[in-house]
């Protein structure tokens, strides 16, 4: 039978997953329907116009907890990141959990350039050229641009701004060769686009401690090169874990636990 202790931390998880999704009172738009006009109108209305401080579905919010909380049960070294964080609400999420559990141990990392994705190279990638120049991306959802200084607000609306929350400001390529970053235990990529994806594999895949997880937020996602991305990284550094499936759009896997 679950303690006291338990109860209050699901109970505490659960509300701050609904609230930063804003599904407390409305459903989250099912990016898998039939109608994909229809979604869009959803995403816009829901995430880009409405109070949600995070694009994640639910479920990839369960998976988030699921890897920090075998990371921490099974005392996995390694800080938390996650690279491209729109209004935060993913790595606010994360802090929770560590607070939930004591674990006074592991920084989370936020990393984004704050400004938006970058433009890609047309030459290489002329679909998410198109689609980043395109009215839905630049008006809609405006690149997914969100100041610091907004996610830093957020953090503070839920008591979760500490020294515990480091920010890494700027394009991948710039900030996160050089990041001060000993270890990881989850590592969570939601850059969308190939240099976004490969930048963040290539800078931060090797301080993965065996163990730790891998997620890939865009790996589905049929207007952005990221699963190229990630397919390219993979057979260039010979890894084989097998890619488990989140829901159609994210995908995540274990690096090898040596037991040796």
């Amino acid at each position: 039978m679950p303690n006291s202790g338990t109860i209050s931390n699901d109970l505490y998880l659960d509300l701050l997953k609904r609230v930063l999704t804003n599904t407390l009172f409305s459903p989250e738009p099912n990016a898998d329907q039939e109608n994909q006009l229809g979604y869009v109108h959803e995403f816009i209305q829901h995430y880009m116009n409405g109070s949600a401080i995070t694009m994640l579905p639910l479920i990839r919010l369960d998976n988030l907890r699921f890897c920090i909380e075998t990371a921490i049960r099974e005392n996995i070294p390694g800080d938390l990141i996650e690279t491209g964080v729109w209004r935060g609400g993913s790595t606010i999420y994360m802090r929770a959990i560590l607070k939930a559990h004591g674990d006074f141990g592991r920084t989370v990392w936020v990393a984004d350039s704050f400004e938006g994705l970058p433009e890609p190279d047309a030459n290489r990638f002329p679909e998410e050229a198109k689609f980043h120049a395109g009215p839905v991306s630049k008006k809609a959802y405006g690149h997914f641009a969100t100041g610091l200084e907004i996610v830093k607000s957020n953090f503070r609306a839920f008591g979760l701004l500490d020294n515990q929350v480091q920010f890494l400001k700027g394009w991948f390529k710039d900030t996160l060769p050089g990041a001060p970053i000993q270890q990881l235990a989850v590592l969570r990529l939601d850059g969308d686009y190939y240099e976004s994806t490969w930048d963040a594999l290539s800078a931060l895949y090797a301080k993965v401690a065996p163990g730790g997880f891998v997620i890939i937020d865009d790996y589905g996602e049929e207007s952005f090169q990221c699963r190229k991305a990630v397919e390219d990284f993979r057979e260039k550094s010979g890894i084989t874990e097998p890619l488990e499936r989140v829901d159609s759009k994210c995908s995540y896997w274990r690096k090898h636990l040596d037991f040796a």
